[in-house]
């Protein structure tokens, strides 16, 4: 995928210290998203856990607790880790017990799970890095799942878009026209180093991907909720970003006031292998 929706990748994949930067803002607005963003299938939760072996469920990027509370739901217990303070502090309130650190660093302290899963946070992660340390953790025959929202935008919204992100943001270090006009098959960019990492690592079963498409429907102000929380906008100026709201609000009400977005939830996953 030229970008891995919603937030779009650096223009350049050799700028970790820009990835750390985005993938640390999202706490600026906790509350904004865990309200907007959107959940996972209820279909995939089954599904990863029908193949793991039993109810312990480690949330690699947790968040605000967004895919854990789904876990929990369907009878996990689930302990989630993530780099930002102020989302592990929200999905503490929401329920979800919560640690903070990086994941390549953080210490089990002997705590094993028969499932890890991670939800629009993989590509954060050094994909050979955390595969070995997903392997470290699992019990044999334990799952590993990542997967993400993919979204593909209506041309009218999508139009408005890329012309307010050319016009306001021409040097913007993310690829934000390539969001606007992507499709829903383009994951596969994004799908196929996460299965490398994980052979590379070692210790698993070969990889597989999993998709699961739906729609929703959003009104103008659900989705201009939802887009200041995007990897792109975190940072903006505030005058930045009224700018873009207003055109792409613009927009939707040229469409009603609302819009179906068509997603695909798609899932990279695979089993451990050998003993304890």
């Amino acid at each position: 995928m030229p970008t891995l929706p919603p937030e779009p990748a650096p223009r350049s994949a050799c700028d970790p210290q820009l990835a750390c930067q985005a993938a640390a803002s999202f706490g600026a607005e906790a509350a904004r998203y865990d309200r907007a963003r959107p959940r996972y299938p209820d279909a995939m939760v089954r599904r990863i856990l029908d193949g793991s072996p039993g109810p312990e469920v480690l949330d690699v990027g947790c968040g605000t607790g967004i895919a854990a509370r789904q876990f929990q739901a369907a009878g996990c217990r689930v302990l989630g880790v993530d780099i930002d303070a102020r989302m592990a502090d929200l999905a503490r309130r929401s329920g979800v017990e919560a640690e903070v650190a990086d994941f390549e660093g953080w210490d089990p302290a002997g705590r094993t799970f028969d499932a890890v899963i991670a939800g629009q946070t993989w590509h954060w992660l050094d994909a050979v890095a955390g595969a070995a340390k997903a392997g470290r953790v699992l019990r044999p025959g334990g799952r590993l799942a990542v997967f993400w929202n993919v979204f593909q935008l209506p041309p009218e919204v999508a139009d408005a878009y890329a012309a307010v992100c050319r016009r306001v943001l021409p040097d913007s270090p993310f690829n934000l026209q390539a969001v606007a006009r992507q499709t829903l098959d383009e994951y596969r960019v994004v799908c196929a180093p996460t299965a490398d990492g994980i052979r590379e690592a070692g210790g698993f079963s070969e990889p597989e991907e999993w998709r699961f498409d739906w729609e929703w429907t959003y009104t103008r102000e659900a989705w201009l909720d939802q887009l200041p929380t995007h990897g792109a906008f975190t940072q903006l100026p505030p005058h930045q970003l009224a700018e873009i709201l207003a055109a792409v609000g613009a927009a939707i009400d040229a469409m009603g006031g609302s819009f179906t977005m068509r997603y695909a939830t798609v899932a990279v996953t695979t089993r451990r292998t050998g003993a304890a």
